[in-house]
């Protein structure tokens, strides 16, 4: 019986896929967003039914800004960031003249119920208007 002594070509193309790095691609996307998606939801811990907007282009933030919420709920209570106890108009005031002594001075996002009372609105931008914190937004939701 003979042997065949001879080799392969070393050349010839390769036919599988190494698919190591797309996994590992995958898997850092996922480990993104379920870091990121907590943070998005946070802000809407408070049930507020924020007022429709028909669609337009928005501006980008500065990245360099930082915001703070004063949200008001439908029955007309202060809320302040995140925390879920409702504030008084006069907690609320010294909470923002905390904010108005930083030296970079926030970015205010105004998040008002659809059914709140317009002078609750202006309750809070009079003080802020006091404080010298000029840097207001208005969060409201695109209409269908």
């Amino acid at each position: 019986m003979a042997r065949k002594f001879h080799r392969h070509r070393g050349s010839h193309p390769i036919a599988d896929l190494n698919v190591t790095n797309l996994i590992d691609l995958g898997f850092m996307l996922l480990v993104i967003f379920m870091v990121a998606t907590p943070l998005i939801q946070q802000e809407q811990t408070i049930p507020v039914k924020l007022p429709p907007e028909s669609k337009s282009t928005q501006q980008k933030p500065d990245s360099k800004s930082r915001f703070h919420a004063v949200s008001i709920d439908a029955a007309g209570r202060f809320y302040l960031d995140n925390d879920k106890t409702p504030l008084s108009l006069a907690t609320l005031k010294s909470r923002l003249r905390a904010y108005a002594a930083d030296k970079e001075k926030p970015v205010i996002r105004i998040r008002g119920d659809d059914a709140v009372p317009y002078g609750k609105v202006i309750q809070v931008m009079d003080e802020l208007k006091k404080l010298d914190l000029m840097s207001v937004t208005f969060d409201t939701q695109a209409a269908p």
